[in-house]
Parts: C-alpha cells; structure tokens; sequence
C-alpha cells in the first residue's frame, strides 16, 4: 500500500495548487491513500464545510488536523457529521469529533489514520503519549497498517513520539511547522518516521503568510494582520510504501517541488 501524505495546505493558494497537481501526484506516486493536514486551509487558520468538502472532491480521502481546528465555529456540527475529518484526539472528551478514522483502499486493504496533538508551547491537552496507547489498543485487531499525523511544535516532542510509536504504527508524520525537514528515515521497528512533512502553499512567505506582515512584527513587536501570501507555490509530501499484510514501511520518501504562479 502507497500513502500520499500531504503537508499543512495553507489558504487559497494551497487549494488551488492541490486542485491543480494533486491528480498528477497520485498517479505518478502510485498513490492508494491521500492524507492531507487541512488545518491552515481556510484563510491561513481553520477549515469550513465548504473547503473540507473541496478537499475530499480533490481525491484526498482523510483529512488531518491541529490546535486550530475550532477556529471556524460552522466546523463544530459537520466534523462530527464527517467523520474523514479528523480532530487531534487528545482533545478534552465532549469536544465534537473524532480522532482516527479506519477506511478500505481499492484493493479493500484496511489502514487506520491517527490524529494526535503536542502539548510542547501549544495548547494544554490530555497526554498525546497516553491517548494513542488507548487508541491502539482499540484498533489493534482491526488493521496493522496505522498512519499516524502528530501536530507539534517542537521537535525533541515528534522525535520522542517516533521512539515511542517505532514498531507499533506505520508511519509517524509529523505537522504544523510548515517547514519539511530532511530525516525521513525508517525506524528500527519498521515505523516511517518524518519530524515534518512541510507545507502545501506559497513558498516565497513565513510559513505562508505574507512576510511584509511577519517581519514588520518582529520589527516592531506589534500585533499585524496575517495576510496569506500568493507568490510562486510549494508542494511538501512524503509518500510511504507500506507492507499491508504485517503493517511494516518499506520506505518513505520525500516530494518537494515548486509550481510557479501565473
């Protein structure tokens, strides 16, 4: 089984290019199942109904999320109604939705998408560590193959949850830095492992958003309207080849390329 995994696709500039390659990208990639963190979609922060729908429409058949996905209020009743949208699953019981998501690819092979949180300068959430050992021992019986988006902020919290996770899960992504790193790696335990994927949107930005806008606020240490950049596009991924008979990585590789705007 080929796992296309997109990073954080911020505003309509990451829409838009999505729309544009991500049919090229499946087939060249041989692509069984497309995940994609949708967090940043809307407007740089959260995701609406509307956009969420586009990104399933796409091809994408999960959507992942972070500690913005309450940012839009009309999220609320659809993401308990759809249940390929994921929450971090680490968030406090009551809050509306789920966080992991089982489905069967064309070849009717079962793979489990996991969403969990950091707690590292992020939001004060249960114990991600302990949330995904009760998650595991839920859906162990129901597939090997577990593909599991951790949204951090820090890398010594995504490298110790790839440790932590190495031999039990699939794969081990890590989200919400917008910046991919480069130690893709297959872990002793069969786990592929990334710190993080990237992003999908403008590339000439900080971290999508205009950089006029950021730097004027390091500057001046004064609040600044973020505005999301729509120079020349970025496309961050991995695609992981997973035996879906045991649940183990073959391998894992990066995909980073430019799409210049018209």
């Amino acid at each position: 089984m080929k796992v296309l995994f997109l990073g954080d696709v911020f505003g309509k500039p990451g829409r838009e290019i999505l729309k544009k390659e991500l049919p090229k990208i499946i087939k060249e990639n041989e692509a069984d199942i497309v995940i994609a963190n949708g967090e940043n979609v809307a407007g740089g922060i959260g995701i609406t109904p509307e956009i969420c729908k586009t990104l399933l429409e796409m091809g994408i058949d999960v959507v992942t999320s972070g500690n913005h996905i309450y940012k839009k209020k009309e999220i609320y009743d659809y993401i308990v109604q759809q249940p390929r949208l994921l929450k971090p699953a680490n968030y406090p019981p009551g809050t509306p939705g789920k966080g992991y998501y089982i489905m069967s690819d064309k070849r009717n092979n079962k793979i489990a998408v996991i969403n969990i949180c950091g707690r590292v300068f992020i939001e004060n959430l249960d114990c991600p560590f302990r949330c995904i050992d009760r998650i595991l021992e839920n859906i162990k019986e129901e597939t090997p193959v577990i593909v599991v988006d951790f949204h951090a902020e820090v890398t010594s919290e995504k490298v110790a949850m790839g440790w932590y996770l190495d031999g039990r899960v699939s794969a081990m992504v890590g989200t919400h830095t917008h910046v991919q790193t480069a130690d893709e790696r297959i872990l002793p335990g069969g786990t592929a492992y990334i710190t993080d994927v990237g992003m999908v949107g403008p590339r000439d930005s900080v971290i999508g958003v205009k950089k006029e806008n950021i730097i004027e606020r390091f500057l001046k240490l004064m609040p600044q309207k973020f505005t999301v950049a729509e120079d020349d596009y970025m496309i961050n991924a991995v695609v992981i080849d997973i035996d879906e008979r045991i649940g183990k990585a073959n391998d894992i590789r990066r995909i980073n390329f430019v799409v210049e705007s018209n």
